[in-house]
């Protein structure tokens, strides 16, 4: 749906979604370029990129809780959108590290070979979460143009109804074309 929004709520709605896509394209894309150079030497240095994700998700879910006090409807709606895709992440982020653990223990104590601890480790957690990374990219770019364009989705008009939001257009439904 679109609404009838100021130019000022909308540039403060498209923050979650800027700070989501920074944390998805700067910190696990390029950063983890950067640091994968440097990873051979110290491989320690991968933990910057958990590190500083792990913060950026928390304040995000801490300003959505924050949001739905101190922020206009539509600005914390927005919020609560990147909440959503928040969690999700940080579950994949949860599977990530779960099979990097298994994989450490697996080879420190029982014995598994090299080859399996990289299979367990890539193809359970890193290679999931790589294509989390690109979903949650062009789901977050979309956001952030409708941010830009007053539309929210409708499971967070039914979700946080506001009666004195005014509504500009509706969504067409599915199956009845609107021409």
């Amino acid at each position: 749906m679109r609404f009838d929004i100021s130019p000022d709520q909308i540039k403060k709605a498209k923050v979650p979604h800027e700070l989501f896509l920074t944390n998805l394209i700067a910190n696990h894309i390029l950063l983890a370029v950067a640091l994968g150079g440097l990873a051979g030497s110290f491989p320690w240095v991968m933990v910057f990129i958990p590190a500083i994700s792990f913060g950026i998700l928390g304040f995000t879910l801490w300003r959505a809780r924050r949001a739905v006090a101190i922020d206009p409807w539509y600005v914390m709606c927005h919020w609560q959108v990147c909440a959503r895709r928040s969690r999700v992440f940080l579950g994949m982020l949860s599977l990530l590290l779960s099979a990097l653990l298994l994989a450490w223990v697996g080879y420190t104590y029982g014995g598994m070979m090299k080859e399996a601890v990289w299979a367990l480790a890539i193809g359970a957690g890193i290679l999931p979460v790589m294509v989390t990374i690109l979903v949650l990219v062009i789901i977050e770019s979309d956001a952030l143009y409708h941010a830009n364009q007053a539309k929210l989705p409708s499971w967070v008009v039914e979700r946080f109804p506001n009666p004195a939001a005014k509504v500009i257009e509706e969504e067409a439904q599915a199956g009845h074309p609107t021409g």
